[in-house]
């Protein structure tokens, strides 16, 4: 355990721009404490002492704003970065040197048992705001936009933005280096495209209705 709190307060203090201090990395990062009460809640879970389990992993959310299914899987060096408001769901499974910002959920899509919740391979960026759901694979080294809502499967090394995330145009993958807080590149706007699509469509309705009233009216 003692290696392990080592191994995070050092990954934090080369991933977090503020570069904090030994001390202020083991104290003051709610991630880590989230990540070191979920190894033994996973153990109590694995121990067959489900109900215990839970029992611990409620405990780390209150105290840490993040919650962890104790059935989750998680590999070494993860940084949840803030942290407040995330999710990870019981089958969701998390590879190495993962970054995760706050409000992020990795959830399921079905109320069935079995597998429902995300894969994410090593080396992944998750942005602020991020729902990745559903049993998908993100593969290694991939980014996921801010507020993205990914559905399907990420190719390794992609980077993906918007509602539903899709590769930003004219971006070679993982050059964005604020993918935690941005969309990508700074002309582009998935969400207004989407919104914008929907509004000529509704207008082109509308004016279907019109037409379609004004005939009824004459054949009256």
């Amino acid at each position: 355990m003692a290696l392990e709190i080592v191994e995070l307060a050092r990954t934090i203090r080369e991933r977090d721009p503020a570069r904090p201090g030994w001390a202020e990395s083991m104290l003051c990062y709610a991630g880590l404490h989230a990540v070191l009460w979920h190894r033994l809640s996973h153990a109590l879970w694995r121990a067959g002492l489900k109900g215990l389990a839970r029992f611990s992993s409620h405990i780390a959310r209150f105290l840490t704003g993040i919650e962890i299914h104790p059935g989750a899987t998680i590999g070494r060096r993860l940084f949840i970065d803030h942290g407040m408001g995330v999710v990870i769901g019981e089958t969701a499974e998390i590879g190495d040197d993962v970054l995760i910002y706050h409000s992020v959920t990795l959830g399921g899509l079905s109320g069935q048992p079995g597998k429902r919740h995300p894969t994410i391979e090593d080396k992944v960026t998750i942005g602020a705001g991020a729902q990745v759901l559903g049993p998908i694979r993100i593969g290694r080294g991939a980014r996921v936009g801010a507020n993205a809502v990914v559905v399907s499967a990420v190719a390794p090394g992609c980077t993906v933005v918007g509602i539903p995330a899709r590769p930003p145009r004219g971006q070679e993958p993982c050059q964005d280096p604020s993918i935690g807080y941005g969309l990508g590149t700074a002309d582009e706007d998935p969400v207004g495209e989407q919104l914008a699509a929907m509004r000529a469509e509704i207008a082109l309705l509308r004016a279907e209705l019109g037409t379609l009233r004004a005939s009824q009216r004459e054949g009256v």
